[in-house]
């Protein structure tokens, strides 16, 4: 193969047919993300155990179907990046890789929080194993697993979302084949995402900002994803 089959500025068919899978999972992976999080949400009563541990026991079956959603978006995400990564891989393949274990961390440790979702529902029911715990100790475990080990889980996941994005946003920037203004914005969106979500685990307060510091990069993505979808990828100058 010649050097310039390799090149960043001559698209393959695989480059173009990855970008359309981009495009769909992006906006795929945002809804059912968007599912997840809406389903399980009405479920935790702040700082109180009894509450959350009586809603999450009532809506049992729906607790759990907010985790599957979850996996759904973590194999969705996956496929998601290996095609990023053929899409991008011309540009600077080892920037490319970094990027992609940046993201592979992140849905590792949120397959690892989806696991602490299941662990929830094991205290549940009447189990005899269960009896060995006061009512107050099962609830108070299961408000910790929840809420409190399952949004620092998410936290730790961001990060590396973060990070992972950024460096995906600048081998959009540097290949062209989207418009600057859009990789620039993801960017800057990915990491203040990261940035803010630091800030967060250090100073817990910072949590009252809810879900505004993610909005920008969800901006990105769905923005990035119909791009794809409409225009395609642009080739750039040579």
């Amino acid at each position: 193969m010649t050097e310039a089959a390799n090149s960043p500025n001559n698209l393959t068919l695989a480059q173009h047919a990855a970008a359309k899978i981009v495009g769909i999972l992006y906006l795929v992976t945002m809804a059912t993300s968007i599912i997840g999080f809406v389903l399980r949400g009405p479920m935790f009563a702040r700082g109180d155990a009894v509450e959350t541990a009586t809603r999450i026991a009532a809506s049992e079956r729906l607790y759990r179907l907010s985790l599957v959603t979850d996996l759904i978006t973590v194999a969705g995400v996956i496929v998601l990046l290996w095609a990023i990564y053929v899409v991008l891989k011309p540009v600077e393949k080892n920037v490319a890789l970094l990027a992609a274990f940046f993201r592979l961390a992140e849905n590792i440790v949120l397959s690892g929080v989806t696991l602490c979702g299941f662990a929830t529902v094991a205290l549940l029911g009447a189990a005899p194993h269960l009896r060995a715990f006061a009512a107050t100790e099962l609830q108070a475990l299961i408000y910790t697993l929840a809420v409190r080990v399952h949004g620092a889980g998410f936290n730790v996941g961001f990060v590396f979302l973060g990070l992972g994005s950024t460096v995906f946003a600048y081998l959009w920037l540097k290949s062209g084949y989207i418009p600057r203004w859009i990789a620039i914005w993801g960017i800057l969106s990915s990491l203040l995402l990261s940035v803010v979500t630091l800030g967060i685990m250090i100073f817990p307060r910072w949590g009252a900002l809810g879900l505004l510091h993610m909005m920008p990069l969800g901006l990105f993505e769905v923005g990035l994803g119909l791009w794809l979808l409409i225009k395609g990828l642009r080739t750039p100058l040579a």
